[in-house]
């Protein structure tokens, strides 16, 4: 397993190296009782309250054999699978899809991909919607309806629509184009999925939905697009292994929680996420999620005001070394920029020879795509270390599920790690729930009356700031 540990590498946040703006080794040590503290708080509430998600390397024997007999089910009966969901529920599926499968997996024929055509769906727009219709055969579709507690409007809706179709068009048979994943007992969609009879697996007590990806509402699309899902698990566990001890300099999600709290108290509040390879593009996606919703709150532990978090900002090498590193090496410093970087890609492409006579491009002959991507990261990492922008990066021996798992639990564990040290609530969202009970509220939901006249009461728009 040692070849395929994810490695942290924090040089290019040192003073030492990057100059006055880097962490000296004095202030890590005087910090150190503070990660030793959220270590402890973190690990004495394992398996506690909204942290059932620590435990999923470890405690789902049962239900992966059951998801994959339900995705070989689906495999040779469906040629398309829909995941309805937001949030957590769509941007890890979509993450592991993107890390773990042809780049253009849709786009193959059948007997290349041996599943279905994947789709997520994780918006209303309503002309994505009619563009899903006009691309599935509902006969050959199975929909996955992802809800903890199936009053999600966006999914919900969704399901209301299409369920609607799959009963006109299939009648009695519509059910078994249905597989619920939801809650074990509360909610609507549990009801719902008992009254009609659908295929049901369970959100795990204690697991919010960015960090959700490793239960039955990642798993189950993974599974059905042949991503080895216990290797995934497995890659969890070898990451909590590798995060036992206090230690700053073993312990890597913990030094990297420390190392943006520390930024954090010097005004570095954008954190940014950017992998050198387009299999990790979507991890940033989810990351976003994960770091936002958990860190940005108004209050801390005690009731008082903070306004705390880190902005999370996603990028893509080399693609954004073209739009966005103008900005992070000659820009504010107010970012933290962490480079994900894969050793060893599963293909190998070579630049042949050519253009002899212009030495600005004949260079580039002889050597790989694989060696060029690598010498770009490495030239970001050097523009930034020059500049004196903090920079820190994270090293994937490759791209495959055991490390795709490891690399999920690892920023969990970050997450977990630097809410601890804020002092705040991590686990909740109550800046969203406030946007959602305000469009409840709009759209007439009973028991919303209240907010209703709230909202009634909001200061009108004034026409002359309407240009």
């Amino acid at each position: 397993m040692e070849k395929q540990r994810i490695r942290f590498d924090v040089n290019h946040m040192m003073a030492e190296q990057i100059g006055e703006r880097g962490f000296t080794e004095q202030e890590l040590t005087l910090a150190a009782p503070k990660a030793a503290e959220a270590f402890r708080y973190v690990r004495e509430n394992r398996g506690k309250d909204m942290m059932g998600w620590t435990e999923l390397p470890y405690n789902q024997n049962e239900v992966v054999e059951s998801i994959l007999q339900t995705a070989q089910a689906v495999r040779e009966r469906f040629d398309t699978f829909v995941v309805l969901g937001i949030g957590g529920s769509a941007l890890g599926p979509i993450a592991v899809q993107q890390a773990l499968n042809h780049l253009h997996y849709n786009e193959l024929p059948k007997e290349k991909r041996r599943a279905p055509k994947l789709y997520v769906e994780d918006n209303i727009d309503p002309e994505r919607m009619a563009a899903l219709l006009d691309v599935i055969d509902l006969k050959t579709t199975c929909f996955n309806v992802i809800s903890k507690s199936g009053s999600t409007s966006e999914t919900m809706s969704q399901f209301l629509i299409l369920w609607d179709r799959l009963k006109r068009e299939m009648g009695d048979k519509a059910k078994d184009h249905i597989i619920a994943t939801t809650d074990a007992a509360k909610g609507n969609l549990i009801k719902i999925a008992q009254q009609e009879g659908f295929t049901r697996f369970v959100i795990p007590d204690g697991v919010g939905g960015r960090f959700s990806e490793l239960c039955p509402v990642g798993l189950l699309a993974a599974a059905v697009c042949n991503v080895d899902i216990r290797a995934l698990l497995a890659g969890a566990a070898y990451a909590d292994e590798l995060a036992s001890t206090d230690d700053i300099y073993q312990n890597a999600p913990l030094m990297a929680a420390l190392m943006q709290y520390l930024a954090m108290q010097k005004g570095y509040n954008i954190s940014v996420m950017m992998p050198y390879a387009d299999s990790l593009k979507f991890i940033a996606d989810w990351y976003c999620q994960l770091w936002a919703e958990s860190l940005g709150k108004r209050y801390d532990l005690n009731g008082r005001e903070v306004f705390t978090g880190q902005t999370p900002v996603k990028a893509l090498g080399v693609t954004d070394q073209h739009s966005q590193v103008q900005l992070y090496t000659e820009g504010p410093f107010d970012k933290v920029i962490t480079v994900l970087g894969v050793e060893k890609f599963h293909a190998e492409i070579g630049i042949p020879e050519g253009c002899a006579d212009i030495p600005a491009v004949h260079f580039l002959c002889g050597h790989t795509l694989n060696e060029l991507i690598n010498a770009e990261r490495m030239a970001t990492e050097y523009a930034l270390l020059k500049s004196g922008h903090l920079n820190q990066t994270i090293l994937l021996p490759e791209v495959n599920a055991f490390t795709v798992g490891q690399l999920m639990y690892f920023y969990e564990l970050e997450t977990a790690y630097c809410g601890a040290m804020l002092g705040i609530h991590t686990f909740d969202q109550p800046g969203v729930e406030e946007g959602k009970n305000a469009a409840y509220a709009l759209l007439g939901r009973p028991g919303y009356e209240e907010k209703g006249a709230e909202l009634a009461q909001k200061p009108g728009k004034q026409d002359r700031y309407i240009i």
